[in-house]
């Protein structure tokens, strides 16, 4: 039996385990607010690992090790960053987001709750929103087409171009046709496949290098600054990486979790579920990085592909230390977090381009069914674009990720932070916040005057642009600020009571 055949095995058994999921879902799916939200309906350990997995993408496995194993442990600041931030996210927004989306009209989408949320009648903060939702998801579902490409192709020997097209079939389908249950329910399972992967993998490094103390000796011994949290980067490298965290408050694909699900209450008890999986998957992604630098020096032989492309050693490490059957269980969870992500933020751009522009402007007493094939068929074209911008075999993942990543952070998350938490804040402010956010973070892509991760500039310019505007404005209207103050006292009346 070929050295492949087994690992093909197992992932034809689990992409056809997730497509099963999907048409499972399809039947649970009966309108438009189920196939986009699952009709708020998620549960709590849903909820939780769900959001983990969609946040988690190829990047966790590719990207982070990949990083560590080239820079060492310096690298690990972002997973410090992501850890806070995420904690904030938890706690200050997803609370409040799940009661206000739900009372401004049962908003559905990011677009639809600023426009109920600013009593935005000219839908102006609606087509900046989701203009900057199409640019940059196109560009973050790329990046999750680039990982599974990269999966395929070293898993399987086949070309770019074909690994392009495979990585990503499996996940527009069951998105196409389960919807946001499907979206979810293959998430939880994902999320339990990637943990398993990244707690394993790391122990059979060390032991196979010979014990935690050996390993840390062979990486000291190639580079002493290996080791060193601090003095392996400069300033602004540790604030780059940390500024990963402030990406959260605007990510719609981790927003729209929170929306979905069941309660508040599901809301505040996922938070302790979902970052126990974040905190011990970063562990165990940085790990794999950081042992595999002792595991290749001490066969440097066996280290070509990864010093080629540094994002493949989880890959070279679960097909060199494990029998050809666990290896392809273990190369299923890269499948599992590049098609949890990918999944979630085709839907979130089919719901922006269906909710939003479609019902919004040209169909407005559109059927519930004729807007689930409709996103459906947004789902496609959204896929579509995504493969062609990643046919370029030399996009790394991490790189992809992170302008995306910068992108909704800078847009999105002061225009959250203040609109869920400051009643003063007026529609101009929301729209000039996005505005501002967004083309900082263009333009310092481009330029870069300094060596700073562009989410820094983004999201400083974007919440000066939110106060400047808001404080030179008349006071939002009485209705609008009366119906926050409702939604204000609803949210600290049940926080307060699950806090006891």
């Amino acid at each position: 039996m070929n050295v492949n055949t087994p690992m093909l095995i197992t992932f034809i058994i689990y992409i056809l385990g997730m497509i099963l999921i999907g048409f499972i879902a399809y039947y649970s799916t009966s309108g438009f607010e189920d196939y986009m939200l699952g009709g708020r309906s998620l549960g709590t350990v849903v909820t939780a690992l769900s959001t983990g997995a969609s946040d988690m993408s190829g990047w966790l496995l590719m990207g982070l090790p990949g990083a560590i194993f080239t820079s060492g442990i310096t690298a690990s600041w972002i997973a410090i960053g992501l850890t806070i931030g995420a904690w904030i996210n938890w706690t200050v927004v997803a609370g409040r987001l799940r009661v206000q989306t739900e009372y401004y009209d049962n908003a559905l989408t990011l677009p639809d709750f600023f426009t109920n949320r600013f009593e935005d009648h000219t839908k102006a903060l609606r087509v900046t929103s989701v203009l900057i939702i199409l640019v940059f998801f196109t560009i973050y579902c790329s990046s999750g087409v680039v990982a599974g490409a990269h999966l395929f192709e070293v898993t399987f020997h086949m070309s770019y171009q074909n690994a392009l097209w495979s990585a990503a079939a499996a996940t527009i389908l069951y998105t196409l046709v389960g919807g946001f249950l499907a979206v979810s329910w293959t998430d939880t399972i994902q999320a339990s496949l990637m943990i398993f992967a990244l707690i394993l993998t790391p122990i059979m490094v060390i032991i196979t290098v010979g014990g935690f103390s050996d390993s840390l000796e062979i990486i000291k011994a190639k580079n002493p600054l290996n080791l060193n949290l601090i003095k392996g980067a400069n300033v602004c490298s540790v604030i780059s990486l940390l500024s990963w965290g402030l990406g959260y408050f605007g990510q719609p694909h981790i927003l729209a979790r929170f929306m979905a699900s069941g309660s508040q209450r599901s809301v505040h008890k996922a938070r302790y579920i979902s970052m126990t999986w974040m905190i011990l998957c970063l562990i165990g992604a940085v790990a794999i990085g950081f042992f595999g630098i002792a595991y290749f020096q001490n066969h440097p032989e066996q280290a070509s592909e990864v010093n080629q492309n540094s994002e493949r050693i989880f890959i070279e490490l679960a097909q060199l230390l494990f029998n050809p059957w666990m290896s392809g269980v273990l190369l299923s969870a890269v499948l599992a977090a590049i098609m949890s992500t990918l999944s979630c933020q085709l839907l979130v751009s089919s719901s922006a381009l269906t909710e939003d522009l479609y019902k919004g402007f040209f169909r407005k007493n559109a059927s519930e069914k004729e807007l689930v094939y409709v996103g459906r068929f947004m789902v496609l074209v959204i896929a579509i674009i995504a493969i062609l911008i990643a046919t370029n075999p030399k996009n790394r993942v991490l790189g992809l990720v992170g302008y995306a990543w910068a992108g909704f952070g800078a847009s999105f998350g002061p225009v959250i932070l203040f609109s869920l938490c400051w009643k003063r804040m007026t529609r101009n402010a929301a729209l000039a916040g996005m505005i501002v956010g967004s083309i900082t973070v263009f333009l310092w892509r481009i330029y870069g005057w300094i060596e700073l991760y562009e989410i820094i500039p983004g999201f400083i310019m974007g919440t000066i642009a939110v106060l400047v505007v808001t404080l030179s404005e008349a006071p939002p209207s009485q209705s609008i600020q009366r119906r926050f103050a409702e939604t204000e006292t609803k949210y600290l009346k049940t926080a307060k009571y699950f806090n006891k």
